[in-house]
């Protein structure tokens, strides 16, 4: 029985604490699976963690979208892996990667923070993995209770109202969503683990069987 322990890390920056919250239930949705351990990392605190990011399976990332993007903090940390990762090797090809935003509006643009944050991933050579939910309020029948309710495929998105604080929002069905994102990365990221420890057991079995002809 594999005892390989599978590591996500999740990168985010709140101004608020909204974000935070979200970036909390990713993390125990990822943390909930067998095997996994999850690890939350503000950008406030990413000096201290560059040489352990190489090291994790997967990273999620996520930041409040402010005037149509991220925010100028989650910016800074990805133009600060431009040297800090990239220039080195490409140090995160191949690991997995996914996204989660929070606004005030149920909109405020949030589809183009997480297509930012995808590109991003793809400048470093990552498996970007959806929401893999569908649609969830979106018919008469359909609630505001519904997983996904605002509708996100990209990445895991929550709704928090300006004038309610990180006690009261962003509300519950937004953080079972992002759950909801952090267990899929971990399934994804032990399935990736396992095929890659398969193929070099295959690799290794087909070596032995060569050198015994």
């Amino acid at each position: 029985m594999n005892t390989e322990l599978t590591r996500i890390a999740i990168i985010y920056h709140s101004g608020y604490g909204h974000t935070a919250k979200q970036a909390q239930a990713v993390a125990r949705g990822a943390g909930s699976a067998a095997g996994v351990e999850s690890l939350l990392i503000p950008v406030e605190d990413i000096e201290q963690h560059w040489a352990t990011l190489e090291q994790v399976d997967a990273i999620i990332f996520g930041a409040p979208t402010y005037m149509g993007s991220a925010s100028a903090q989650f910016k800074g940390f990805m133009d600060a892996t431009s040297h800090n990762v990239f220039a080195k090797g490409a140090k995160w090809a191949n690991k997995v990667a996914a996204g989660f935003t929070n606004a005030a509006s149920r909109s405020g643009d949030k589809l183009a923070t997480l297509q930012q944050i995808a590109i991003f991933a793809a400048q470093h050579g990552m498996h970007w993995v959806n929401l893999g939910l569908m649609s969830g309020h979106y018919n008469s029948k359909t609630t505001e209770d519904t997983l996904n309710r605002h509708g996100y495929f990209l990445g895991a998105a929550a709704q928090s109202n300006a004038d309610e604080s990180a006690d009261v929002a962003p509300p519950l069905v937004d953080l079972r969503t992002a759950e909801h994102l952090g267990a899929r990365v971990a399934e994804v990221a032990q399935q990736l683990a396992a095929g890659r420890r398969a193929l070099a057991s295959a690799a290794s079995d087909l070596d032995s069987n060569t050198s015994a002809l």
